[in-house]
C-alpha cells in the first residue's frame, strides 16, 4: 500500500508518519518511510538546490522540472521496489505537492504539470492520501515556534501558501475516495488516532 501525507507547512506530517510507521511495524507490516523532494542520494542533492534560500532566481518551470527529476529517481529507486516487495510505503509529500505548489501556488499550467508528473511517476498514484490541513498562518507560526529552519518555499508570501492550501482543497474534493482530510490543528495524539483509524480501515479492506 502506498500512502502519502500532504498539506500546508507546519501540519506535522513527519511526526505522523513516524508514529504510523511504528504502529504498522508492531502489527507486523514491513514499512518504508521516505520523503520528497529527496528519498535517494540523487534526490537529496536536488532537494538542497530546491530549498537553498540563495536560489531566489529559480523560475517556476525550473523548480517544477527539478521536483520531477527527483520524483522520477525516487519512484524508480525506492517506491516501486518497496511496493513490489509487499511493503507499505509512507511518503512525506508526493506528486500532489507539485500540483498544489507549482500548479496552484505558482500558477503553472496544470494540464502540462499532470502530463509531466505522469512521465516522472510512470503513472504511479497513491492508494491513500492524508491531507493534514490547518490555517496557513497557524502552520507557519508552528514552524517558527519549533525553531525549524525555513527553506526557500517556506519564505514565500502568505498569499502563496494560501493558494497552495486552496489547491489542496480542490485536489481533495476532486478525488474524495483517495483523499482523506484531517484537522491538523489538534494535539498530536488526536491526529494520530484519526490517521490510524483511516489507514486500518483501508488495510483491512
Amino acid at each position: 500500500m502506498f500512502i502519502t501525507f500532504e498539506g500546508p507547512e507546519g501540519g506535522g506530517k513527519s511526526t505522523q508518519i513516524q508514529m504510523l510507521a511504528e504502529r504498522l511495524r508492531r502489527q507486523g507490516y514491513g514499512v518504508v518511510m521516505t520523503r520528497e523532494p529527496g528519498g535517494t542520494a540523487i534526490g537529496d542533492q536536488i532537494r538542497d538546490v530546491l530549498h537553498d534560500t540563495a536560489n531566489t532566481a529559480m523560475s517556476p518551470t525550473a523548480e517544477l522540472l527539478l521536483y520531477s527529476a527527483s520524483r522520477a529517481q525516487h519512484v524508480a529507486e525506492v517506491i516501486r521496489p518497496a511496493l513490489a516487495a509487499g511493503q507499505v510505503v509512507l511518503c512525506d509529500r508526493f506528486a500532489d505537492s507539485s500540483m498544489a505548489y507549482q500548479g496552484y501556488g505558482r500558477g503553472l499550467d496544470r494540464a502540462m504539470l499532470a502530463a509531466l508528473t505522469a512521465i516522472a511517476t510512470g503513472g504511479l498514484t497513491p492508494d491513500l492520501t492524508l491531507l493534514l490541513d490547518l490555517d496557513v498562518e497557524r502552520g507557519l507560526a508552528r514552524r517558527a515556534e519549533r525553531g525549524e529552519e525555513m527553506n526557500r518555499l517556506d519564505l514565500e508570501a502568505v498569499g502563496f501558501h494560501q493558494r497552495v492550501r486552496a489547491g489542496y482543497h480542490a485536489l481533495a474534493a476532486a478525488e474524495p475516495v483517495r483523499w482523506i482530510s484531517l484537522d491538523a490543528d489538534r494535539p498530536v495524539a488526536a491526529v494520530a488516532a484519526d490517521v490510524w483509524r483511516v489507514v486500518a480501515e483501508r488495510l483491512i479492506a
